[in-house]
């Protein structure tokens, strides 16, 4: 629980009732501009825990951005129990550029907990570790979709966990997934420091889509007043699918792809989810369902190479 007086970090000190950005130094470009991971605290006037949103780790995920802007714009510390810890942009450098990696090409989210010492991956995790993840017992890492691909709004987590379980809930998006831990991963890091994590999954890289902005909104809303650190409802009216098992299809032939299923489809086994056409319009393939389930990721690109992955179904339980 966070003490009911001013908090510090990163040498920042801020009071109680009041809401703060700053900056955390993590380097510089190699022109010697300083790069730094920017930061603001919500400490609210009374009691309660700290909870942690992030976006960006990936840079070209920007849409989590906006979700973490229009929730701030929301809160009013002086209304708020506990501390909101936001940082809206993690891989700095990947942000700048559009570039999904970091300069040396490392996955950032591959990268957790880090090291002071290592990588500029390894340093910048270990800084988010230290100043952000060390001070939380709830995280929400927000996520869009890579490659051209779009996904449907969805939660990634432990299911197995109650807690974690029972935040998952409140988060209410069109589908909780259950889903494990990778190796070097922020939720798994974060998860073993003692926090619970919820990983959302929403949109596409690089373009802000409103549906998955907004679900990531009211998602987050809900968990912070889950976590009684505001007041608001904790449910939605429409509860979220579960799935504990999901699979792309993979397209069978190169060509020109057209899909006749959308995101949040649900799709039987065997069916014709689109065609795989020649340059002249010629259908080469038909593209059938692995499973039956929702669609929860589809590409965006109509070219395709036999073996690219067309669609994400997820199994319903």
């Amino acid at each position: 629980m966070a003490e009911h007086g001013s908090i510090i970090v990163g040498g920042h000190e801020v009071r109680q009732g009041t809401t703060d950005h700053f900056e955390l130094p993590i380097g510089r470009l190699v022109t010697g501009t300083d790069m730094a991971l920017p930061v603001r605290v919500v400490h609210g006037a009374e009691p309660g825990p700290t909870a942690w949103l992030n976006a960006a780790i990936h840079g070209d995920e920007v849409g989590g951005v906006e979700v973490i802007t229009r929730v701030l714009r929301d809160l009013d510390p002086m209304a708020m129990r506990g501390t909101v810890l936001a940082v809206p942009v993690v891989n700095v450098w990947g942000f700048v550029g559009g570039d999904r990696f970091l300069p040396d090409r490392r996955d950032l989210n591959r990268s957790f907990p880090g090291s002071p010492s290592g990588s500029l991956a390894a340093q910048i995790a270990h800084l988010f570790m230290t100043e952000v993840v060390g001070r939380s017992v709830v995280g929400i890492d927000l996520h869009t979709a890579s490659d051209h691909r779009s996904n449907l709004p969805q939660i990634r987590a432990d299911l197995d966990d109650p807690e974690t379980r029972r935040l998952a809930e409140a988060f209410s998006a069109p589908v909780m997934v259950h889903a494990r831990n990778r190796a070097g991963t922020l939720r798994q890091a974060a998860t073993r420091r003692g926090a619970t994590v919820l990983l959302y999954e929403a949109g596409e890289a690089l373009r802000f889509d409103e549906t998955a902005i907004a679900t990531g909104v009211d998602g987050v809303r809900r968990v912070l007043a889950a976590i009684e650190m505001i007041d608001g409802p904790t449910a939605a009216d429409d509860p979220s699918a579960e799935s504990r098992a999901t699979g792309w299809v993979r397209a069978g032939r190169s060509g020109i792809l057209h899909l006749s299923v959308d995101l949040g489809d649900r799709v039987e086994h065997r069916q014709v989810l689109g065609t795989i056409d020649d340059a002249f319009g010629n259908a080469v393939a038909a593209v059938r369902a692995s499973r039956g389930g929702m669609v929860i990721g589809v590409t965006r690109s109509p070219l395709v190479n036999r073996g690219d992955a067309v669609a994400h179904l997820a199994e319903i339980t």
